[in-house]
């Protein structure tokens, strides 16, 4: 031993902060054995770093290495390495003040916020990590002495508000902390840190990809002479891929890690491996899988990738780091400058964490583009199990709108079999056509058959088929594709028989038409205004006899259910009926109109022609039985 104990204290603020992080900012204590083998884990890079820029460094890196010991005699747990070590002057400076800035202001927000959680919220912005030792220990001494020097140091506290620090002779370079523990609590969180099943468990969840070995003394293991040892296992795998160029990496190394992180038997569609240096230095290995997980549609599904700091495990599910519509990713990022006690809050309110989330979308996005681009088939298979949730981010992600549109697939009239994507329709669009024809609905068959898509299809006109519940809000959002609008063909006005310059004789016939049912559309409008707002005629319509349409800014009949079945009360929105001239009904209708225009069975017939176009849409009737009703009534007397 040598020089005498010296008692000193903790600075008051330190003194205060200690207590919180004993008492209140960890809610998981098994993470003392985190904070203190990533402390290790950097002593042992800058012994590195120090060997190579002072090549005179007397120092030993030949095996460098952490080790976990264990005396269940004497109760204590000992994290030690074979690192760069500390100095006298280090451990006041480093250990006896825990924040060299802020932490009086910090102090002053956790006493405003007045609760644990929001001390847990403020204390993510300070290097705090060795004091969580004292959650599980009484007493923690630590032992070390720095390369390059001769002196080794003690020291030593029950962190109640002194430490005491002795020069010591004889110690190795580096670093050991031994905790000597607290009983066992379940009710406290207090496992039993003694126990090698549970070091290894803590090891494999938060430390298993350091990349210095992390080793313990195992099993007694007895030769042949009867001689007994015991074992030294390495605790920690070692293979961060994301770390490794991926030139070095093969694909059944990123088969087998994807296996591993997302419990999927199969191998991952896309691998996207990155890294970005600069002010703000991160790896990232994203899987794109090969088939949707069950529960993705699910509220309780798991979002967002793993979060390590510096290879050490932060979180499970970081939703900062990945939007809700590309919650089907797996994979991890591994940011370098995070302080290993960053808390949700503060990655959702970081700048530097919004960056890496744009660029790492993009990346996602420009993945699938590149298979849509070099093999269509594989893109539509991967389209099939996760393009609703993509069309979400049409919705939440106005950033990536554009590339979103790119990757859109969707059925069409034009090809039965095949869907097609929206550069591919504008490629096919008729000369002097502006907009992009859709039309939503619960099914094909449904929309195939719906009468708004009779003059489209008479035309050779095509229209896209949208029948995912999302498209009906995606649509509203976004106004146009390469500078063609979007329009609904089931909503505004659709003029497809426009006169060309010139044509006068169609100008005519529209002008003749609209002067025949000039008093039939009005009295409709004015005998059906419970349930639409305007009775006019159709250019839609071909073979059926009416339909029922919105205005441009009108919410759909299928989009005012989901509002509905969500327990959102909306107005009822009142529509068009557009009626074929041409229709022997709409014409029969008009001539016993202008003969009587008293009948009251004419507002019967009017009842049934609206309550006709509402079913060919597939839509509901507001009174089915008084519908059937008049439907049977009108077919007894026909008889």
């Amino acid at each position: 031993m040598g020089s005498t104990v010296e008692t000193l204290e903790f600075q008051a603020e330190t003194r205060q902060l200690l207590r919180l992080v004993i008492h209140s900012i960890y809610s998981n204590k098994d993470i003392f054995l985190r904070e203190l083998i990533s402390n290790a884990s950097d002593a042992l890079d800058k012994l590195r770093l120090e060997t190579l820029i002072d090549s005179g460094l007397d120092a030993d890196t030949s095996d460098l290495h952490i080790a976990l010991e264990v005396d269940p005699q004497a109760r204590t747990l000992t994290v030690r390495d074979n690192g760069v070590g500390m100095s006298r002057d280090d451990l006041v400076e480093l250990i006896g003040t825990i924040a060299k800035s802020g932490t009086a202001g910090l102090l002053e927000k956790i006493k405003e916020a007045g609760d644990a959680a929001a001390a847990q919220s403020l204390i993510g912005q300070f290097g705090v990590g060795f004091y969580s030792a004292f959650m599980v220990a009484d007493r923690v001494t630590l032992r070390t002495r720095r390369a390059g020097t001769e002196a080794g140091t003690r020291w030593e506290s029950d962190g109640e508000g002194t430490y005491e620090i002795q020069a010591v002779d004889g110690l190795p370079v580096g670093t050991s902390v031994t905790l000597h523990l607290k009983p066992v609590d379940g009710e406290d969180g207090l496992a039993d840190y003694l126990a090698e099943w549970k070091i290894r468990q803590i090891v494999k969840q938060y430390s298993d990809f350091i990349r210095w070995p992390i080793r313990m003394a195992g099993g007694e293991r007895t030769d042949a002479e009867g001689v007994t040892t015991r074992q030294v296992d390495t605790l920690n795998s070692m293979k961060a891929l994301w770390a490794r160029p991926r030139s070095e990496v093969t694909e059944a190394e990123y088969t087998e890690f994807y296996q591993q992180i997302s419990h999927d038997r199969l191998a991952p569609a896309e691998t996207i491996h990155m890294r970005a240096e600069g002010t703000f230095e991160y790896e990232a290995l994203l899987f794109i899988p090969a088939q949707a997980p069950f529960d993705l549609f699910s509220r309780d599904t798991r979002r967002g990738v793993q979060l390590y700091v510096k290879r050490v495990f932060i979180m499970d599910d970081c939703e900062a780091l990945m939007p809700d519509y590309l919650r089907f990713v797996k994979g991890v990022v591994d940011a370098h400058d995070l302080s290993l006690n960053i808390s949700r809050e503060i990655l959702q309110q970081d700048r530097q964490i919004r960056g890496v989330r744009r660029r790492l979308v993009k990346k996602v996005l420009g993945a699938l583009k590149d298979v849509q681009a070099k093999d269509a088939e594989r893109y539509a298979k991967l389209w099939e199990q996760f393009g609703r949730a993509l069309k979400e981010g049409l919705i939440e992600d106005t950033d990536s709108t554009e590339a979103l549109l790119e990757l859109v697939c969707a059925a069409s009239t034009h090809e039965p079999e095949r869907s097609t994507t929206l550069r591919e329709y504008v490629g096919r669009m008729k000369d002097g056509q502006d907009a992009v024809y859709y039309l939503t609905g619960e099914d094909r068959a449904t929309v195939e058959n719906s009468p708004h898509m009779e003059a489209f299809a008479a035309k050779g006109y095509e229209v896209l088929i949208l029948t995912d519940p999302v498209d009906e809000v995606w649509v509203e959002r976004v106004p146009a594709f390469d500078g063609h609008r979007l329009q609904s063909i089931a909503k505004g006005q659709v003029d497809l028989d426009g006169p060309a310059d010139g044509d006068e004789e169609a100008g005519a016939e529209k002008a003749r038409r609209e002067q025949e049912f000039a008093a039939l559309l009005p009295w409709l409008t004015e005998a059906l205004s419970a349930q639409v707002k305007e009775v006019r005629l159709s250019s839609r319509l071909t073979t059926s006899a009416a339909c029922v349409v919105g205005d441009a800014q009108d919410m759909t009949p299928t989009l005012e259910k989901m509002y509905r079945a969500m327990g959102q009360e909306v107005p009822p929105v009142r529509r068009v009926l557009e009626l074929n001239p041409a229709h022997p009904l709409i014409t029969a209708l008009r001539t016993a109109h202008e003969a009587n225009p008293a009948d009251p069975a004419l507002a019967e017939i009017a009842e049934l022609v609206h309550g006709g176009a509402l079913l060919a849409e597939g839509g509901d009737l507001p009174d089915p039985a008084r519908f059937t009703r008049l439907l049977t009534d009108r077919l007894a007397r026909g008889l």
